[in-house]
């Protein structure tokens, strides 16, 4: 059974990378030039969790990449603006593994405690990811993507959806990574006193 750190996340990863490389070129190409930076924030973003390689579970790093192909195709071939759920769905899942890979860097040091307070846990990981959603329609807002209030309300729904996934998912890779960290930690010599 594959497990959180399989390697082939990692080399599937980096293939993302490679596309996502591509699709800034193919956006700057069309004189797209906020779809680009967007892009190369994201290429930046996700070449950081990839490159943290025993940082965050692989998958986490490969989820990050696919959620930025999402944004890249959305903007590259304009797919947020058609009619359907494209936008939706990008939203839920953009932040559903950016609140996975943020949550687990920024909680990495309490890991083994949350092993004990799984509700706390969770309870706080939705709540990080709530709040990156709500940052990212002010920053829609501040450049100008907004199209409604309905807009921001469903994706801010679509948010919370993602960020609720997030620490359910999380929940199942806590236990893994946890264990793996207290494991390793055991494994270093003590110093004498």
């Amino acid at each position: 059974m594959l497990n959180t750190d399989w390697r082939g996340y990692r080399i599937a990863a980096w293939v993302g990378e490679f596309f996502l490389a591509i699709a800034i070129v193919f956006t700057a190409s069309q004189r797209n030039w906020e779809g680009s930076f967007l892009l190369a924030c994201f290429l930046a973003a996700s070449f950081l969790f990839v490159t943290l390689e025993n940082k965050l579970p692989t998958l986490f790093d490969f989820l990050f990449v696919v959620a930025a192909l999402l944004n890249a195709a959305g903007w590259v071939w304009g797919l947020f603006y058609l009619p359907g759920p494209y936008d939706e769905i990008t939203h839920a899942f953009t932040t559903f593994s950016v609140t996975l890979a943020l949550s687990f860097l920024v909680y990495s040091s309490m890991l083994t405690t949350f092993r004990n307070h799984l509700l706390i846990y969770m309870l706080a990981i939705a709540s990080f990811g709530i709040a990156i959603g709500a940052i990212w329609e002010i920053t829609e807002w501040a450049i100008g993507v907004i199209n409604s209030i309905d807009d921001t309300i469903i994706d801010l729904i679509m948010d919370t959806f993602g960020a609720t996934l997030a620490a359910l998912v999380s929940v199942f890779a806590l236990p893994e990574r946890s264990h793996s960290e207290s494991s390793s930690e055991d494994q270093q010599p003590t110093r004498a006193r």
